[in-house]
């Protein structure tokens, strides 16, 4: 088992539960959030993720905003972020925000494992 802490900030309750479900199968500790601001009172608390799942477009706040923030911040410049969205298109723009990785919806598994595997290792 991984063991490892990962955070997933969606808006969409069906996206966190099919995320949360699928990387709870592969080990993963999961803990999700519908809105972004949620995330910066909990790594603010010390209770870091080995990786952040963040939606590019949610309801409070613009994830590549959320990533500029949480790469800023010396508490949490070294936690890696994926960022997701079905905009295909924007996966530059997700890096070009700090990202270290980006993910398009619909998910292909094993692809997405392979990401999140080689980054929190």
């Amino acid at each position: 088992m991984n063991s490892k802490k990962i955070f997933i900030v969606d808006d969409d309750v069906a996206i966190l539960d099919s995320l949360g479900t699928i990387l709870d199968f592969e080990g993963f500790e999961v803990n999700t959030f519908l809105r972004g601001s949620e995330i910066f009172k909990v790594v603010d608390a010390d209770l870091k993720p080995n990786l952040i799942l963040l939606d590019m477009w949610l309801c409070d706040e613009d994830g590549r905003e959320i990533c500029k923030k949480l790469k800023a911040n010396e508490k949490t410049k070294d936690i890696p972020v994926v960022i997701m969205s079905a905009s295909r298109g924007l996966a530059e723009t997700a890096l070009q925000s700090g990202a270290n990785a980006f993910i398009a919806k619909p998910f292909e598994i094993d692809e997405m494992m392979n990401k999140l595997n080689q980054l929190t290792a």
